[in-house]
């Protein structure tokens, strides 16, 4: 009975060719399979540089260390295989590019309102680009930090343009939300950087009420004769300066995905109860509207808690998805013994909470704790949740969900792939999948070796016996179907694979006990070598001829 079941064994992993993960799965409390597609994001934060930079731009040297900077820890994203990078754009009422709205923030030069001799936007844009990666641009809405920081900026400071827009509270400064000019001023930002910036996102931070700490009050905006009550009131104020952000910058660019970060627990659920920090009802957002109405695309909300405070809400984000990813942001700082007493025991089992839900993928808050391997994250990160790429999640809710058409003419020579372009309108990047099968299957996750490049061409390994295939993919992730390289040999018939499996078993074996123990010691070799099951070693050539 036991050969039998070790024959089956053989005729399913090399018949079929399983992933190892799902063999795996027997025998692990989590699932590990890999998805294709998955939001795998990053929140990097510029306020203060606690992320980046911690070099200030102050001369040439300094400037091109800061960019090194950045250069080595995107680099360490790539290695995790994190596809979205949400790079913080407006911090304070103060930004990190070139602006005709607002100042310089003081986080790149450590002076407020002088900038650096380059375009830090851009050059973030362009090295995660070349890196395959996303980027968004992280817009802090609503808080403008101490009067003190807002009078360093001086004339350019929004307190003094636009101070109809501000409310000082508990010694911080605030847009106020009710004020219908506020979608309108952050709505122009946002438009700003799209206009000028290939940026592949906006997501909104702090696009809320202040906490009740601040004893935040604008009620002397608020008509009672309107019939909303307050708490109505206030949802719809915040809800109008997302919608509006949404109805400026779609109509320039469509595939801009657009996304907030609201609080991590929508509302009360009927068994747990949310302990008075939700979204609904403590900060007046109503992300699961946004998203049924379309005026976002995704969301990424701060669920920075443990056990009942987490699970069961991930699934109350997955209900009220309305078809879109929610990609939960698991709060990785309290994994520094500094700001809490988290372990990694307590962060792997909500990342394969989320990854099972399907709910849209995982997000870290923030990248320092990520690529420091705090508790050896970085590490499990690496080695078992994201060994293998991800392409982010394709928008079928947009109106344009065709693919582009296939690549043509792909070509192996020298270590060197090459293809030519489909004929096409649409502003595309190419996918690109290995594999010792032919034809290459593009479901498979573990086949994908680059993606988002923008050039028709990619050094590869010299690998023999390797397969390749190439898809176009657009802006709002419809892929095309597979330009396959041409076989080389004739693809092996696999029902002609499983008669000739039962074909070897049911002859009569004549194999010594020292060729027995050779081969024994042989697959062990190999299988350790690879971490996978080695079969054995099967001539088909005489079954197939």
């Amino acid at each position: 009975m036991q050969k039998i079941v070790h024959i089956i064994s053989y005729i399913l992993l090399i018949a079929l060719a399983l992933p190892i993960q799902a063999q795996d799965e027997a025998t692990s409390p989590f699932s590990s399979t890999f998805p294709k597609r998955e939001e795998r994001a990053v929140w990097l934060a510029t306020i203060g540089g606690i992320d980046w930079p911690r070099i200030k731009a102050t001369d040439a040297r300094s400037t091109e260390r800061q960019k090194q900077e950045l250069i080595d820890i995107l680099d360490q994203l790539k290695h995790a295989n994190i596809n979205v990078v949400i790079l913080q754009t407006r911090i304070r009422g103060s930004v990190i590019y070139p602006s005709a709205i607002e100042p310089w923030d003081n986080a790149i030069t450590g002076k407020s309102n002088v900038g650096p001799s380059y375009d830090p936007l851009r050059f973030a844009i362009d090295e995660c680009h070349k890196r395959g990666m996303e980027l968004h641009a992280w817009i802090v809405s609503i808080p403008l930090g101490t009067a003190q920081r807002q009078k360093a900026y001086g004339s350019k400071s929004i307190t003094r343009h636009h101070s109809s827009l501000c409310k000082t509270v508990g010694g911080e400064m605030f847009m106020i939300p009710g004020n219908p000019a506020t979608a309108d001023y952050i709505a122009s930002l946002c438009k700003e950087i799209v206009e000028n910036y290939d940026v592949d996102g906006i997501s909104l931070d702090y696009i809320r009420y202040p906490e009740s700490q601040y004893h935040f009050s604008d009620d002397n905006l608020y008509k009672s004769s309107s019939g909303l009550t307050k708490a109505q009131w206030r949802r719809e104020n915040i809800t109008r300066i997302v919608k509006r952000v949404h109805d400026v910058v779609k109509p320039i660019k469509p595939w801009v995905r657009l996304s907030s970060s609201p609080i991590g627990k929508y509302s009360n659920l009927s068994r747990y109860r949310s302990g008075g920090w939700d979204c609904y009802d403590a900060v007046y957002q109503d992300p699961k509207l946004w998203l049924r109405e379309g005026y976002q695309d995704m969301l990424f909300p701060m669920m920075y808690f443990l056990g009942n405070n987490y699970y069961p809400f991930v699934f109350d984000w997955k209900e009220g998805s309305s078809g879109h990813p929610v990609v939960p942001g698991l709060g990785i700082y309290f994994l520094d013994p500094r700001e809490g007493k988290w372990q990694l025991s307590d962060v792997r089992p909500e990342m394969h909470a989320a990854r099972d839900s399907r709910v849209g993928g995982i997000a870290f808050y923030r990248s320092y704790y990520l690529t420091n391997n705090f508790k050896g994250l970085y590490d499990c990160v690496c080695e078992e949740f994201f060994p293998y790429p991800a392409l982010t999640s394709r928008m079928t809710w947009q109106s344009d969900t065709i693919p582009p058409s296939a690549p043509t003419d792909l070509q192996y020579v020298e270590g060197r792939l090459t293809w030519n372009s489909p004929s096409t309108s649409k502003e595309i990047f190419y996918n690109v999948y290995a594999s010792w099968e032919y034809p290459v299957d593009i479901s498979r996750a573990e086949n994908l070796i680059a993606m988002r490049l923008q050039q028709s061409a990619l050094s590869v390994l010299n690998t023999k016996g390797y397969h390749y295939a190439v898809t176009a993919i657009d802006r709002f992730g419809n892929e095309s179907l597979a330009a396959q390289e041409a076989a080389t040999e004739t693809p092996i018939d696999r029902e002609k694979v499983l008669a000739a499996i039962r074909n070897h078993y049911s002859q009569p074996t004549t194999t010594t006990k020292a060729k027995a123990k050779k081969t024994k010691k042989t697959k062990a070799t190999k299988a350790a070598k690879t971490n996978t099951v080695s079969p054995t070693v099967i001539d088909f050539s005489k079954y197939l001829n």
